[in-house]
């Protein structure tokens, strides 16, 4: 359905069943699709759906202009994702933001860090202290040009398209780049982007021809989508600034309404940082006393394993193991499904992961240890060759094993 939308058959009832099956995906599959930039994938293909012509078969000839509506409501989903992600940092509890020193181990903590992520990590504080002030900025006024004219509003895309490759290259944060910089793309007009595609696929011709016609959604739907969006957005940012507003009982039920389909959100990564990182080690035995660790395929495990590029890619269990050394083995009831998978030796499990420590037999138990893991500094890396130093800090999780095995 994606290949149609791109060659431009059926392409809004393509885009509706993109969006529901992706919306049916991260209903079921809960934590490991419930993350920010999946519900923004919602929000951005719901609105597509608007945006694209209701017709079955596009020609190349002519172009008719896009709903301005819906153009703007995908810049004010755009401003409300930066601006959000500014201001849950700024209002929250967290004294590294307003410190100025999140970034002081923000590269080491986050989930994925690349190794171009080590290197910032070794930047001196004033610079950490210097590029928080330049992300505020960016996420806290950058916002406010997307409503401006032509020149400056251009300027604000080019530097938020910049702020995304910086974050990119620095960390992996699955698609999210990639659709927020197609979001910063509809900044530009079409004259300017003409300016970017090979003159030899440029169209001859960018306006309508006189026998070609596209057909949009009329302004009965598009009218009340515009005022349900900037409704619920109002709630939703008087929520992030704790204002206590008397909204009509009525909106408020279309918003309870509307909440499941994950299509209007807020936004705002990190706006509590975690100043250190713990690690979940899994080990397996087969008597109980030699234990060998499960060696993941991305999150960090072997302290010399160099930080990698994963991004587009999203490596969800990977992910969520980090959560899950932010609380306890209690709360995460996946992971104790997980080690029973890996008790029953799972092959699709053990396609998860980079090194099964028991190719032959799955183990008799599972344990899960804690590390703290910090980057290491360049002399330690020039004569070890190691990227992580962790330490020990106990117990996460107690042996376990399968009924009928030997119990702990």
């Amino acid at each position: 359905m994606a290949v149609l939308v791109v060659v431009g058959i059926a392409p809004a009832p393509c885009l509706f069943l993109l969006w529901a099956i992706y919306l049916s995906l991260a209903t079921v599959c809960r934590e490991f699709l419930g993350f920010q930039w999946d519900y923004l994938l919602l929000e951005v293909g719901w609105l597509s759906i608007f945006l694209a012509p209701f017709q079955l078969l596009l020609r190349s000839s002519g172009a008719a202009p896009p709903s301005r509506i819906v153009l703007w409501l995908l810049r004010w989903l755009l401003f409300r994702l930066m601006f959000e992600s500014g201001c849950v940092k700024l209002l929250s509890n967290d004294v590294s933001w307003r410190s100025l020193t999140a970034l002081n181990f923000h590269y080491e903590t986050q989930p994925l860090p690349t190794w171009i992520g080590w290197y910032a990590h070794q930047l001196p504080a004033w610079v950490h202290k210097s590029s928080t002030v330049i992300m505020f900025g960016i996420e806290l006024v950058i916002p406010f040009l997307i409503f401006t004219p032509r020149r400056p509003r251009q300027f604000a895309s080019m530097v938020l398209i910049a702020f995304q490759i910086v974050i990119f290259l620095t960390g992996n944060y699955c698609f999210f780049n990639l659709l927020t910089i197609t979001l910063c793309l509809l900044l530009f007009d079409d004259v300017a982007l003409r300016k970017l595609i090979p003159a030899r696929w440029r169209l001859d011709s960018p306006v309508m021809t006189p026998g070609s016609k596209r057909l949009y959604w009329p302004r009965q739907v598009t009218v009340p989508l515009l005022c349900v969006t900037v409704a619920i957005s109002m709630i939703q940012l008087s929520g992030i600034f704790k204002m206590r507003v008397p909204w009509p009982r009525t909106l408020v039920e279309v918003y309870e309404w509307i909440a499941p389909f994950r299509s209007l959100n807020t936004y705002g990564l990190f706006a509590v940082m975690t100043d250190n990182r713990p690690e979940i080690i899994l080990e397996g035995s087969a008597d109980g006393q030699t234990w060998l660790p499960y060696e993941f395929k991305y999150k960090p495990g072997d302290v010399k394993r160099r930080p990698a590029f994963v991004a587009p890619h999203q490596p969800r269990l990977d992910w969520q193991m980090w959560f899950a050394a932010l609380g306890r083995y209690e709360q995460n009831p996946w992971l104790l499904n997980f080690c029973a998978r890996l008790l029953e030796g799972s092959p699709e499990v053990l396609a998860l992961l980079e090194r099964n420590p028991f190719p032959h037999a799955p183990p008799r138990y599972m344990r899960a240890v804690v590390y703290d893991y910090h980057f290491t500094n360049f002399a330690t890396r020039r004569k070890t060759g190691a990227w992580w130093r962790r330490e020990y800090q106990g117990p996460y999780m107690p042996v376990m094993s399968l009924r009928g095995a030997e119990s702990h």
